[in-house]
């Protein structure tokens, strides 16, 4: 059975989204300040996540980079908070500097939404013992949505994805500390979306964890005509549950005890009834 960070992967896990961010799309601010981020870190381990993952630059469509000195004020604190009450975290950024200084507090995960292709970013997980998820976009956040361009975007994110891993064996990252992310949102239309979301069992021939952030996504905006995304929840579920069908092992969301109890009751007819 895989694992992944010391988790089993016999069944889906929960990764729970900690923005402590002013701007991140559906929750920008309101994990901003520390005890607020503190708070809802250790609220969703109560929940149920798994995986508390801690962002301090928003990497919604549009955003503007974040200072690293400010992206660390904003996350390492709460992140060893996080860590001496027991949670496992993992430290969502770009950014080499960022991830190395979150790891010395006690993360045991890189996300990062470009897959390693920071200066000095490889290096920072090879010389730890930290597992990474790779995570695909097309351009840059301030700008990956003005003009997303495929030719068979299913096909062309895994290809890419495929070569990610590859580089980091190469640099001494072990397959088993891998999970990679499609990157739903990440400089691409919601048509690339949702054909990458129809064809996620293709996934299973990389043979690492799958991990998917669907949660509030704008696509699910799109698809139902709902522009306020915290009233995403039902849609957020509905994908969730179809690509956990797909083989897909780690959910991030930002509505865990709604997830989980969704997942669980998918778990228990899908065990009782095949």
């Amino acid at each position: 059975m895989k694992t992944f960070a010391g988790l089993s992967l016999d069944h889906c896990r929960i990764m729970g989204i900690v923005n402590a961010t002013p701007d991140s799309f559906s929750d920008g601010g309101e994990a901003f300040a520390f005890e607020d981020a503190v708070r809802r870190g250790l609220q969703m381990c109560e929940d149920g996540a798994a995986i508390i993952d801690v962002g301090g630059e928003s990497t919604r469509p549009g955003a503007l980079p974040v200072g690293l000195d400010e992206e660390i004020r904003r996350t390492v604190p709460v992140i060893k908070r996080l860590v001496k009450a027991g949670a496992l975290v993992s430290i969502d950024t770009r950014h080499a500097l960022v991830m190395q200084a979150a790891l010395d507090v006690g993360a045991k995960i890189v996300n990062d939404v470009s897959a390693l292709t920071g200066e000095g970013a490889v290096d920072v997980v090879a010389g730890s013992d930290a597992d990474v998820v790779l995570m695909h976009m097309q351009g840059l956040p301030k700008t990956m949505q003005d003009d997303p361009s495929y030719k068979d975007a299913p096909a062309q994110v895994i290809a890419y994805l495929k070569e990610r891993i590859q580089v980091c064996e190469e640099a001494g990252i072990a397959q088993n500390r891998i999970a990679v992310d499609p990157g739903i949102g990440f400089g691409k239309t919601v048509d690339n979306n949702l054909d990458i979301l129809a064809r996620l069992n293709l996934y299973n021939d990389l043979a690492v964890p799958v991990l998917l952030g669907v949660s509030r996504k704008s696509f699910i905006g799109a698809v139902t005509d709902e522009p306020d995304a915290q009233k995403r929840l039902p849609g957020s579920i509905a994908a969730a549950l179809f690509a956990v069908e797909q083989g897909v092992k780690i959910l991030r969301v930002h509505d865990v005890p709604e997830t989980l109890q969704a997942l669980n009751i998918w778990s228990a007819l899908t065990n009782t009834h095949t």
